[in-house]
């Protein structure tokens, strides 16, 4: 059978093998640590400590501000040094929870239990929220509100996103390979929520490896599968990793839900396992350090609230001053101006590239050539989308579908006279919907 992808895409260059043969490495931090109280889609956490407080690992420091939200645990044993604005990878002040590390590392007791099929779902539900389980993947919308649609038995599709498609980027490559009995492990609890729904490991086809050992480790298990995917960007964007595996469209008023689907990351797939059957909160995540800036990129196990440069020392810091930093990947990442950052839930990657290609590039007039029109996994047509928005023809961009742009960056990144038509048809997004907010 063959490789199942999606129409569009761009192929660029992958640079993974600058990190994917490196085993996760866990990185210990050594200084204070800084906790965002919004590290996800949706109310921002309470701080239910104050200043002064010891606390220990695994201990919650902020509860879940409402439904859409999540819970924040420490890292760390230590002291609540201080509540108060911080500055994250965005460039936001946040207010943040500080903890001076005591370096003991004393835990909570965990509590996991023997036979997660003894649990109702209602329980496993209440063990995700409660473990402060967000998606991991980049977008951080709270897991257990994901694994509560409204008609439960209209879900076919568990989907592992375990693409991976952004260049660079290792972590999930590396957690297949160390880790694939928590992923399995993981999908087997979500499964025990939806009767109805097949389990399905979207696996792009570069990482064979991964292929084969999930396939030997879901052999004889009815209810999963493993998906070789094409190795093309985006494929692990959410549509069109629900269109590839089962043929379904959505779109930007749709949910996955609506098309009987849930996807979720590998990162995110092991904190459900840890959640539900260890009883550990989310403290801990792995990401990719990399970058031709880098002298020894690696896949790191870092604790949350660590500070973006203890990571970048671990990967045995910088071989000069890069001249751009970007937080994720190259295509759908964002620049940073420091690395005095703390790292959240979502931080999957730091990419530190030595010269900056992109900034030097001049962009010249379109030429009409329809490479950005071939290559957008949404079938829009990008150049006319950038025009529109440059000229603030908001209602004209509406009419071409300008809010169904996922902006994954495809179009500029093919564009032959190097315009910024994703950074134009992202701004032009933002001022539509803030718009529509407003009305």
């Amino acid at each position: 059978m063959g490789l199942k992808t999606f129409k569009g895409g761009v192929h660029p260059y992958e640079g993974k093998e600058l990190a994917k043969d490196q085993p996760i490495k866990e990185v210990r931090p050594k200084g204070e640590l800084v906790y965002p109280l919004s590290q996800h889609i949706g109310a921002p956490a309470n701080p239910i400590v104050a200043v002064g407080d010891t606390v220990l690992r695994g201990q919650m420091i902020a509860e879940a501000g409402g439904f859409v939200s999540s819970p924040i645990f420490a890292s760390v044993s230590g002291t609540v040094k201080a509540i108060e604005p911080r500055r994250v990878a965005v460039g936001d002040m946040v207010k943040s929870i500080v903890i001076e590390n005591d370096g003991e590392y004393k835990e909570v007791e965990f509590t996991g239990i023997d036979d997660v099929f003894e649990l109702s779902n209602e329980e496993i539900i209440a063990k995700v929220r409660d473990a402060g389980v967000v998606g991991m993947g980049g977008a951080g919308f709270p897991t257990h509100v994901k694994l509560s649609p409204k008609e439960p038995n209209k879900i076919e599709y568990i989907i592992a996103n375990c693409a991976e498609c952004e260049p660079y980027l290792t972590s999930d490559y590396r957690r297949m390979l160390e880790n694939p009995e928590a992923l399995v492990a993981g999908m087997r609890i979500i499964l025990q929520l939806f009767p109805n729904a097949k389990g399905v490991f979207g696996i792009e086809n570069n990482k064979p490896d991964c292929i084969e050992i999930l396939q030997k480790l879901v052999k004889g298990e009815e209810r999963m599968e493993v998906c070789a995917l094409e190795t093309k960007y985006p494929q692990g964007g959410e549509r069109q990793l629900i269109y590839a595996v089962t043929g379904r469209a959505i779109n930007s008023k749709m949910l996955p839900a609506d098309a009987g689907c849930i996807v979720d990351n590998v990162e995110t797939i092991t904190a459900i396992y840890n959640a539900v059957k260890l009883g550990i909160p989310v403290m801990n995540r792995v990401a990719t350090i990399t970058g031709d800036g880098i002298n020894n990129p690696g896949n790191f196990l870092y604790y949350i609230g660590t500070n973006y440069s203890e990571l970048v020392e671990a990967a045995g810091g910088f071989k000069g001053q890069p001249e751009k930093i970007i937080s994720g990947g190259p295509m759908m990442g964002f620049s940073m101006f420091s690395i005095d950052i703390p790292t959240t839930k979502t931080s999957s990657s730091l990419l530190c590239l030595f010269k900056d290609e992109v900034v030097a590039m001049e962009p010249t007039a379109c030429i009409n050539c329809g490479r950005c029109v071939e290559a957008c996994p949404e079938l829009l047509v990008p150049s006319r989308l950038a025009k529109m928005a440059d000229k603030g023809q908001s209602e004209e961009f509406e009419k071409w579908h300008g809010l169904e742009c996922i902006e994954c960056g495809s179009c500029s990144y093919i564009c032959p006279a190097k315009r910024h038509l994703a950074q134009s048809i992202k701004s032009m997004k933002k001022q539509v919907l803030a718009s529509k907010r407003k009305k």
